[in-house]
């Protein structure tokens, strides 16, 4: 297997900002090139190479159409910190996010799925994901326009953990939010 990046393998830029359109259509186009069903005739090899370059196709899909899991991997292509080595937040919104949930536990018990707090709630974690993924555009486009040997460079890897762990804590809110 070689060592094509993601991006590469959908024939995309290797930036955050994608269009999901076109990181479909290029999935697609890929994916009828290299499926192991157009290559039923083709040698043993062959056909072991198609099933493993789909499969790695199927992954590189999977990661890049959604936007969080896209900024994962690129950082990791950058070098920066994972969740493990960068686990610190900003007390203000952990006490944000513990306040949230206690709403969300009183809006499951009393209230309907569709009730107005649940529909207001979800709207606003929904922006708040929305603000997040813009802030990673942001960011990114900032390292991306950076040098290699540039020293903002490892704060701005910092600062793209610190906002795909605040994304984590919303979307799994939005999750508890949603879960019955």
């Amino acid at each position: 297997m070689s060592d094509e990046t993601h991006f590469e393998r959908l024939g995309l830029p290797r930036r955050f900002g994608l269009d999901a359109a076109e990181v479909e259509r290029n999935y697609l186009a890929r994916s009828r090139e290299l499926h192991p069903d157009y290559h039923q005739l083709s040698s043993t090899a062959e056909q072991r190479a198609s099933m493993e370059l789909t499969a790695a196709l199927n992954e590189a899909y999977t990661t890049l159409r959604q936007p969080f899991r896209r900024a994962e991997y690129l950082l990791a292509l950058h070098g920066g910190p994972s969740a493990a080595e960068h686990k610190a937040m900003e007390p203000a919104f952990l006490e944000e996010m513990l306040e949230l949930r206690m709403e969300i536990e009183e809006i499951r018990i009393s209230g309907s799925p569709d009730s107005p707090a649940r529909v207001s709630m979800a709207r606003q974690l929904s922006e708040r994901s929305e603000a997040l993924h813009k802030d990673l555009v942001a960011v990114f486009a900032r390292l991306q326009s950076l040098p290699d040997g540039n020293v903002e460079r490892k704060q701005l890897q910092v600062r793209v953990r610190q906002v795909l762990n605040a994304a984590k804590y919303v979307e799994g809110l939005l999750r508890d939010l949603r879960a019955d």
